[in-house]
């Protein structure tokens, strides 16, 4: 299979919401999630727990949980990207928990998505959750909180590119003063 340039994969990366219904193997969620497992970290701690889920009922719970998106439950894998935050305290105190454990899953999920194009999948980063909703449908413990609620499918749409603002209006130059 020819892989697509990077560029080309952030550029037509879209949220998809629809899905066709067909299986997404047990060797495309590896890939996704060694994509994901590559990210950068703060200090090599590589905070992220990654949760698969498959089952049809924990979806719909996922998907209650998540403001009633109902597409969540449609696709036919979920992955809901945690942060260990204990794992980046541990090396950067209540900034490792505060902000490295939160960029750096961030991070992760970006390569998700990316991947997931790439292998021609579709994808939605869901970040509307009630999150202490969505600890208890997955029994997490501790300090490990789900960041991302990532539904994973075959597209059975494909939504139009969304504005984005032009550079000129987010790009600043630092002027030198000598």
């Amino acid at each position: 299979m020819e892989l697509l340039d990077v560029f080309e994969a952030i550029r037509n990366r879209r949220s998809i919401r629809a899905y066709t219904g067909e299986n997404v193997s047990e060797e495309e969620v590896e890939r996704l999630i060694d994509a994901a497992r590559w990210a950068p970290s703060a200090g090599n701690i590589q905070p992220w727990e990654f949760i698969v889920v498959r089952n049809e009922e924990t979806k719909r719970r996922l998907s209650a949980a998540a403001l009633d998106q109902t597409f969540i439950e449609e696709a036919p894998v979920v992955i809901v990207v945690c942060a260990n935050q204990m794992r980046s305290a541990q090396g950067y105190g209540s900034r490792g928990t505060t902000l490295y454990c939160l960029q750096d899953t961030a991070a992760a999920i970006q390569n998700l998505l990316l991947a997931a194009y790439t292998l021609g999948l579709g994808t939605c980063w869901v970040g509307a959750f009630h999150e202490e909703e969505v600890k208890k449908v997955l029994n997490t413990v501790g300090a490990v909180r789900p960041v991302a609620i990532i539904p994973v499918g075959h597209a059975a749409e494909e939504p139009e590119a969304r504005w984005r603002r032009p550079k000129r209006e987010i790009v600043h130059y630092e002027k030198f003063r000598g």
